[in-house]
């Protein structure tokens, strides 16, 4: 078999419908969208989500919520997961992302109190738990806040 003879089988191919193109064709006057009506237009049809004039299922659901949109997000970062880094003295938000554990540099740090830390550190992020700050100083270590300016 050679690339030359490739074929797709008898009937596979099927020329589309020419529509629009006189009367010999089967398809020609009103081109298969009938007498007048809204789909015989230029343009016509219904836009989606259109229910035939019943209340649509978008409107139906109910509304809730608000995202206030000047607000400050932080990557979250537990006790428990700054334990897995070894034998690092000193916790910066660069060493969380070099780490994998805040996804860009960025975003700013807020260090969560879940989990135990086995071992003194200087933890640097721009916000703690209360729980957090009191198991960093049982730790013997320190928690210093980063300004978010």
């Amino acid at each position: 078999m050679k690339l030359h003879t490739l074929a797709p089988s008898v009937g596979a191919k099927k020329n589309p419908k020419r529509i629009g193109r006189g009367p010999g064709s089967g398809h020609g006057k009103t081109a298969t969208k009938g007498h007048k009506g809204i789909l015989a237009r230029s343009g016509g049809g219904k836009r989606p989500g259109f229910e035939g004039g019943q209340m649509p299922l978008i409107r139906k659901m109910p509304k809730y919520g608000f995202r206030y949109p000047f607000r400050t997000e932080y990557a979250v970062v537990n006790l428990q997961s700054l334990a897995t880094l070894g034998t690092v003295e000193q916790i910066t938000p660069h060493v969380l992302v070099e780490a994998g554990l805040v996804k860009r540099k960025t975003q700013l740090v807020k260090i969560l109190g879940v989990g135990e830390l086995g071992r003194p550190v200087t933890i640097q992020a721009h916000k703690f738990s209360k729980s957090a700050m009191e198991k960093i100083q049982a730790a013997g270590g320190r928690a210093e806040v980063i300004s978010s300016v």
